[in-house]
């Protein structure tokens, strides 16, 4: 029985070192891609037009966003406790990069089609919800 216990405790332990090191990759990578969204980004600057900033807006909120889950990984790591804060500030920053680029799309229409218009309505109506349930996680932790 003592043997089957040490087999199980030392593939539990390959397991989270595995985790670990998958952890560690995905950090890596989100790195590199926020580093080559951001120096994509950069360019947009040298050669400025409506349409050139509308993307640098675009790529600077999609930094952000991956920047938010590279935190995510960090905590994971450094073991310290689950929170949800990041998931509905990704959640917002998507939102509001969504309602930005259906302007922007729209901006050079003739008529913004009624779609558009619902699909901006709805973005609104999720950050406003997102926004409601990070205030109820903040008041849940205080309670903690």
């Amino acid at each position: 029985m003592q043997d089957k216990t040490t087999v199980t405790e030392l593939f539990r332990r390959l397991l989270v070192n595995i985790d670990i090191a998958f952890h560690i990759i995905a950090a890596f990578l989100l790195l590199v891609a926020c580093g080559f969204i951001l120096f994509n980004a950069s360019l947009n600057i040298l050669e400025p037009s409506r349409v050139t900033m509308i993307a640098l807006v675009n790529d600077v909120l999609l930094s952000l966003i991956i920047l938010e889950l590279l935190w995510t990984v960090i905590r994971f790591l450094k073991k310290q406790k689950f929170i949800l804060a990041p998931f509905l500030a990704i959640g917002i920053i998507a939102a509001v990069r969504r309602i930005l680029l259906i302007e922007a799309q729209t901006s050079i229409m003739e008529h913004t089609p009624v779609e558009k218009l619902y699909e901006i309505g709805l973005s609104a109506l999720v950050i406003i919800i997102l926004v409601a349930a990070h205030y109820l996680s903040v008041k849940a932790q205080k309670l903690e």
